[in-house]
């Protein structure tokens, strides 16, 4: 390692490591926030994201290189905000003390109770794609519960890493909430050494590959992580449901953020008999809905966030197309290969036909706007299929047959469902959100978060009588007497 690299890593680490002791301290100091201070800081979340709209959405924007305003208020501001509502009502309940059941046959008079009470510190790592759903997002949970949070962003969020950092001391202090901005340089990336750092509760959002990194670091301090990690979530068209509504609520799901989300749709199960209707509809959706003319896509697509992710997605469409795929530009009739807006980084939307496990489409989460279409003719071919992959992050039935609903939802275990519609299921402020198996471990958003960054602390508390006398030692005939007769309640 070259000693300029060596030293940079030790001045980074002793900077973030200077800020933890800071909030550790101021911790120790306050350990149990009472209900007015914690309402405070929820509302000074809220002020920091409503005075500072128009700054946030051009910084998300110039990261991006083009960004819809209009998704990041709908997307990103609506669902915080709702997130705070729907804390600030319920955290009065959330923060009493819970009274449990007694065995009153060997507790007599005492007392149980639950006390949610704050762990601590908290470090959160915040991806690229939604950077203020995933950082102030989680924050809610994390201030309600009383602690307190260092928020590392993006490397590749540069703009709004450092509006974060420069206004977030005008509306909570650093020992209670630091934002920090991480470098483009691989040499000077911070992630590593961030997870590294003893916390008492991490909360990271990313690849599955990274996540597993950032557990093995978490690991050495024994601290707890919630991984919110991929998946490749499939939605299931059944030929009960109108194929219209659902390819248009498919493709709206998809082409958010140019499909550059963790919950999207992945690839698409269509029955075999409605796939050129599927592809017709698909077609008319992006020309209804992003196009200026033939492939020329305006401002309310979002473009694909840089050169690597851009040079990636162009690899997938290259492996799949050398491996025997039929790809469809939906924003032109044209046959070139894929067709793109090239200067803004605006790929075209694309389905892809004639998909097989050997392509890297089919292997990665596709991060794009890239659908794979699957023809099926029995539901059963779709729970094979799904079943023997890692579990996804979420899975998106369309059909208004209860049973063939409920068989899709037992049989395929993933991290949430949206019935009828597709991501949705992520932006309930009362539904917890998180994956299982590969797509992560945890659970944050309303109730759940807050328990989530809470420690769940009982508590016994003896009463006056003491039934537990009659059974200390020396043990006689009348102790096997005694429990004789408590089993015997007791079955």
């Amino acid at each position: 390692m070259p000693p300029d690299t060596h030293a940079s890593e030790h001045s980074a680490k002793a900077r973030l490591q200077a800020l933890l002791s800071r909030q550790q301290t101021a911790f120790r100091e306050a350990p149990m926030p009472n209900l007015a201070s914690r309402m405070a800081d929820l509302k000074a979340l809220s002020r920091l994201l409503d005075d500072n709209r128009e700054a946030i959405i051009q910084a998300i924007c110039a990261d991006y290189g083009q960004r819809s305003r209009h998704e990041t208020l709908l997307y990103e501001f609506t669902v915080v905000f709702d997130e705070l509502r729907h804390a600030r009502r319920h955290l009065k309940s959330w923060m009493r003390r819970q009274h449990r059941r007694v065995n009153p046959l060997l507790y007599a008079s005492s007392r149980n109770t639950v006390l949610p009470q704050p762990l601590g510190v908290i470090g959160v790592i915040v991806p690229w794609n939604f950077p203020i759903t995933l950082s102030l997002g989680p924050l809610v949970g994390i201030l309600a519960a009383g602690n307190r949070a260092m928020v590392k962003m993006s490397e590749r969020s540069p703009h709004l890493a450092e509006l974060l950092t420069n206004i977030s001391p005008q509306y909570l202090a650093e020992d209670t909430l630091s934002f920090i901005a991480d470098s483009p340089s691989a040499n000077s990336a911070l992630g590593p050494i961030f997870s590294a750092l003893p916390f008492d509760h991490l909360l990271f959002t990313g690849s599955t590959t990274t996540g597993r990194a950032v557990m093995r670091n978490a690991a050495n301090n024994l601290t707890p992580v919630t991984l919110e990690l991929g998946g490749k979530s499939p939605a299931i068209v059944s030929a009960d449901f109108p194929l219209q509504r659902a390819v248009e609520r498919i493709m709206h799901a998809k082409l958010i953020n140019a499909g550059q989300i963790c919950t999207s749709v992945d690839y698409v199960f269509v029955p075999r008999e409605q796939v050129e209707d599927f592809i017709a509809l698909a077609r008319q959706h992006v020309a209804r809905r992003y196009l200026e003319k033939p492939n020329v896509l305006s401002n309310d697509y979002t473009a694909i966030i840089d050169e690597r992710a851009w040079q990636r997605l162009h690899n997938l469409l290259d492996d799949a197309l050398n491996h025997g795929a039929q790809l469809i530009n939906l924003a032109s009739h044209s046959n070139e290969k894929h067709p793109d807006n090239t200067a803004q980084r605006k790929l075209a939307p694309h389905l892809l036909l004639n998909v097989n496990n050997d392509m890297q489409v089919m292997q990665q989460e596709i991060f794009g706007p890239l659908l794979p279409i699957l023809a099926y003719d029995d539901p059963q071919e779709v729970i094979d299929f799904v079943a023997a992959r890692p579990r996804p992050l979420a899975i998106y039935p369309f059909t208004h047959n209860k049973a063939l609903r409920d068989r899709y939802i037992h049989q395929l275990l993933s991290g949430g469902v949206s019935v009828n519609q597709a991501l949705l299921h992520v932006g309930q402020s009362d539904l917890p959100f998180g994956g299982v198996g590969a797509s992560g471990m945890g659970h944050y958003h309303g109730h759940e978060g807050f328990n989530t960054f809470s420690k769940l602390r009982p508590i016994y508390q003896q009463g006056p009588i003491d039934s537990l006398r009659l059974l200390m030692p020396p043990y006689t005939n009348r102790t096997d007497r005694l429990l004789t007769w408590l089993m015997r309640l007791l079955r």
